[in-house]
């Protein structure tokens, strides 16, 4: 076995033994392997031991790996996108989590209308910290920005995303992913048409475990898989 299979099998392991913890289906929870920064021949090895979700944060490094790995996966965008990067992902990621305005919703609608005829799954960024470094739109902000992208036809919004601020215990993010899943649950009650609230990106190496206790669907897992950049 080599380092990274043993690596990604010990993540889904805990992420395991942490659903079973709080009474969840491990299968509600899915590992997104980031690889940002690794080359693609860790992208092959993570996907010849058997991962499929792969989450890279560079438009330019995430094409680039799409065409080297030969392995069917998919790729999700996680970091912050710029309009005029959008026309480079259609046909490539199956999820884009870091939606954090109208404008760029817009460009993502035009875009997979214009080359894929099919519409676009998103997750809506928020930022539950109010961090001036991060990216997302507020919590107070959030649903009317679901309401308004709802109204693009290429657009899909399946669920919301947030990063926490760091903190070397993982119970410190707790009321950050608490939140987003209280936020979630809002917009499902105000049962907006075309909208669903299925998706929590949240959790990462150190805090994943509580980000799953708190709700998360998907957990970005990089450096406890591929190591340190």
């Amino acid at each position: 076995m080599t380092v990274i299979a043993h690596n990604l099998a010990a993540v889904l392991h805990r992420i395991r033994t942490t659903c079973q913890r709080c009474n969840r289906d491990p299968q509600t929870v899915r590992l997104v392997a980031v690889s940002k920064l690794h080359p693609a021949e860790l992208v092959a090895e993570a996907a010849t031991a058997g991962q499929t979700l792969f989450g890279e944060n560079y438009v330019q490094e995430l094409c680039d790996k799409a065409g080297r790995i030969t392995t069917p996966v998919q790729w999700h965008l996680i970091g912050h996108l710029q309009s005029n990067k959008v026309k480079y992902l259609p046909g490539i990621v199956s999820m884009i989590h870091t939606v954090d305005r109208y404008s760029l919703a817009q460009e993502i609608n035009r875009q997979w209308h214009d080359k894929t005829g099919v519409p676009c799954d998103i997750l809506v960024q928020v930022n539950v910290s109010g961090e001036s470094t991060k990216s997302g739109t507020t919590a107070d902000e959030a649903v009317a920005l679901v309401r308004q992208i709802a109204g693009l036809p290429f657009v899909r919004v399946r669920g919301l995303m947030t990063m926490p601020p760091f903190f070397d215990d993982p119970e410190g993010a707790r009321p950050y992913f608490r939140e987003l899943r209280q936020l979630a649950e809002q917009i499902r009650d105000a049962a907006i048409e075309g909208v669903a609230m299925e998706e929590l990106s949240m959790g990462m190496s150190g805090d994943f475990e509580v980000a799953i206790e708190e709700g998360a669907t998907l957990v970005r897992v990089g450096t406890a898989i591929f190591g340190e950049r």
